[in-house]
């Protein structure tokens, strides 16, 4: 229950409690973001201090743990902020931004870990078997890890997409019409010596394009991943598909665009993929 805590402290100050323009400017916004951390870890190892450990000790059982989390996670932080100013803001670098991503959230939950193995008395072993002797969770566990679940398929899935994607949702605009314009201006002059009517004829070619709503998209991301972890948690599969279908009905006249075509495809499938996955770990370990 504490890890699931923990856990939990670390998504919402990571992803609720920090602002775009903190992650914009995150090197200006490094302590106002390291402070949240405090703050959420605190909350949580000050209510386990005073339910458990209480007659120990406060200074290795809340202190400490909580200086060695908020700063492992400063010093990560800092890392990554450096070698993400080496790579060049460009869309072939995404994928190195997407690792970079997956490392630095797994070496928060890993600084997590040893803070419990060292100071709090988690057993990695007793947790390792937890998952996966089958043994009924209790309700508040169940509660904890369905909502770190969800957080994940959506707040954090969401935020690795963005970056898997890039700026592509900017380049690529919805495409709404082609509209041409013609104007013919007849020449005075060549009428009074000629017989008959010449014409110069001036066309004009308008394609329109509509700017996508990112925060609609947005949402509409979330509640297709959230739908599909229901749906693999009760292993209704075939569903799935109509999803997928609804999606591409909604985006048909766009698929005659390459670039969009691909831009739409891999959005897509990661969101499947993350969905599925989770779904798949969340009815594994509750059922």
């Amino acid at each position: 229950m504490l890890f699931l805590c923990l856990i939990l402290a670390h998504l919402i100050a990571d992803f609720y409690l920090q602002t775009d323009e903190m992650v914009k400017d995150k090197i200006n916004n490094i302590k106002k973001h390291i402070g949240h951390h405090f703050l959420m870890n605190g909350l949580v190892l000050i209510v386990f201090y005073l339910f458990n450990y209480k007659e120990i000790g406060i200074f290795s059982h809340l202190i400490i743990p909580l200086l060695f989390i908020v700063i492992s996670h400063y010093f990560i932080d800092i890392l990554k902020i450096k070698l993400l100013d080496i790579i060049k803001n460009s869309n072939e670098e995404n994928m190195k931004r997407v690792s970079f991503f997956i490392v630095d959230q797994l070496l928060h939950y890993v600084c997590i870990l040893l803070a419990g193995k060292l100071f709090l008395g988690i057993d990695f072993a007793a947790i390792y078997e937890f998952f996966l002797s089958g043994e009924k969770w209790s309700i508040i566990n169940s509660v904890l890890f369905t909502v770190i679940v969800i957080i994940f398929a959506t707040t954090v899935s969401g935020h690795l997409i963005r970056i898997l994607l890039g700026s592509l949702p900017n380049q690529l605009l919805t495409f709404e019409g082609k509209y041409t314009f013609k104007n013919e201006r007849q020449e005075a002059n060549y009428t009074k010596n000629h017989t008959g009517n010449r014409a110069l004829a001036e066309e004009y070619n308008y394609t329109i394009f509509g700017k996508h709503d990112l925060s609609r998209g947005k949402l509409i991301g979330y509640i297709e991943r959230l739908l599909v972890l229901v749906l693999t948690f009760y292993s209704a599969y075939p569903a799935i598909g109509f999803i997928v279908a609804a999606k591409s009905i909604a985006r048909f006249k766009q698929m005659d665009d390459r670039n969009w075509a691909e831009y739409f495809l891999l959005g897509t499938l990661t969101s499947m993929f993350i969905g599925i996955t989770l779904g798949i770990v969340l009815r594994e370990v509750l059922t």
